[in-house]
């Protein structure tokens, strides 16, 4: 990971009012190969995003080998409870593999390890970190806890947070209005009128994923049209 140039734009400053491509694949997706991940994420540069996020350290490495852009990695480890980056070892893999910023479920179920002490182990190695979060409450104490971005990303699959098909832009105004940290709004964002109210609602910037990036999902969209 290069540290940026003295007297270069933060990374905030960079992702301000910009678009963030998830480059991601479920388990046993055919799109599910490092460098078919790294090709969406040349893709999504191309097309003009300002970072991406991206899942497992093997691909985030490949990533920012092959990307000119900031990588937001994650490490999706099970399926159940807090499984994106899970503890201190999985947070400081993505950050050898050359994450600039590693996002982690910060919501308020139990974890292997503290979001305090992933936060300060991330920060002592370079990087930043991005909080998933699913509600204000939690938003408020990753912020406190020293997270630089705090996601909207895990609203509405969460108990006590709001299950809906759209995005989660009550949750962004909130954050935006009760935080100083960036906020990034991300979830059910499937079309760039929603991702433009997600900004008019007080997001820093935007994740865009299965609407770009997630052609099986998307082809079963329009199967599924077909025979309802």
């Amino acid at each position: 990971m290069t540290p940026p140039a003295p007297g270069s734009p933060s990374l905030a400053d960079r992702l301000k009012g910009r678009l963030i491509v998830s480059c991601q694949a479920p388990p046993g997706d055919p799109m599910r190969h490092t460098d078919t991940l790294v090709r969406m994420a040349l893709a999504a540069r191309s097309g003009g995003a300002a970072a991406v996020r991206v899942n497992d350290p093997e691909v985030v490495a490949a990533t920012v080998a092959a990307v000119d852009l900031p990588v937001i990695g994650l490490w999706k480890d099970g399926d159940s409870g807090v499984f994106i980056t899970p503890t201190v070892r999985h947070a400081l893999a993505l950050v050898e593999a050359g994450a600039a910023v590693v996002a982690a479920d910060a919501t308020a179920r139990p974890r292997p390890s503290t979001f305090a002490e992933l936060v300060e182990a991330v920060h002592a190695a370079g990087a930043q970190v991005m909080a998933d979060v699913s509600t204000l409450g939690e938003g408020r104490a990753a912020a406190g806890r020293g997270a630089d971005f705090v996601g909207t990303t895990l609203s509405g699959y969460v108990p006590g947070s709001p299950v809906q098909d759209a995005p989660d832009l009550a949750l962004v105004t909130g954050l935006a209005g009760a935080l100083g940290t960036p906020v990034i709004a991300e979830g059910r964002i499937a079309t760039p009128e929603q991702a433009a109210r997600a900004l008019a609602a007080g997001a820093h910037s935007v994740v865009v994923g299965t609407a770009i990036t997630a052609p099986t999902a998307l082809t079963r969209l329009f199967v599924d049209g077909l025979t309802s």
